[in-house]
């Protein structure tokens, strides 16, 4: 019988639980610095002057283009030839964020594409700069209808994190990957870490789905 609970309890949730820690430390600041990136970079794409859209344009293909895990290897192994060293907590949160808030941009920039201009010359009849109208209106409600697809993203980070072990940072994957090394018992292991996934992803979407009724707008998503 592969399920030995004695060795489930006493060495692979210990070990599991402390990349899981690990694992929500690199997420949570990820998910929020980067939505924060894609929200600034995606208005930079629809209200920037040209020679700014082209900048967000290329930023956005530059890191939607390279996998992931070149990113991080170029952060973590690559700087140090030009001088600059990243630990491999550092490595790997730059890199999540860099990569998330280039899809997440895409996201802002086809909900900012969705409001209709024609706010925009209403906000400027009752006294609003071009900015202001920008900032207070069209971009509220632009964050509201990126949610759904901001928040697959976030799922999305949290597979993502597994790759950190790349770089040494020892993670649930990273913690699951060792154990195995020690143990020769792959099954439990990457099942049990499987299972941590499993409600990472769940709890998640839980809190996304809560959100999005929340924000939702009137007349707009949702239909009771």
């Amino acid at each position: 019988m592969w399920f030995n609970p004695d060795f489930i309890i006493n060495t692979v949730l210990p070990a599991l639980n402390r990349g899981l820690w690990l694992s929500l430390a690199l997420i949570l600041p990820s998910a929020s610095i980067g939505f924060l990136l894609g929200l600034i970079l995606g208005s930079i794409r629809v209200f920037a002057p040209c020679w700014l859209r082209r900048f967000g344009d290329g930023f956005t293909a530059l890191f939607r283009g390279v996998p992931l895990v070149v990113q991080l290897m170029i952060l973590y192994f690559g700087l140090p030839n030009l001088g600059i060293y990243l630990e491999p907590y550092t490595a790997s949160v730059v890199g999540f964020i860099l990569c998330t808030g280039a899809y997440q941009s895409e996201y802002v920039r086809g909900a900012l594409l969705s409001i209709r201009q024609g706010q925009l010359k209403a906000a400027a009849a009752l006294g609003f700069t071009r900015f202001q109208a920008i900032l207070w209106i069209v971009i509220p409600q632009a964050a509201r209808r990126a949610l759904p697809g901001c928040g697959n993203e976030i799922i999305y980070l949290i597979k993502y994190s597994s790759l950190a072990y790349i770089v040494t940072c020892i993670e649930l994957t990273g913690e699951a990957k060792i154990l195995v090394s020690r143990t020769f018992s792959p099954t439990e292991v990457y099942f049990i870490a499987g299972l941590y996934y499993l409600l990472l992803v769940s709890a998640a979407t839980w809190l996304l789905h809560r959100l999005e009724k929340r924000f939702e707008i009137p007349g707009f998503g949702y239909k009771h």
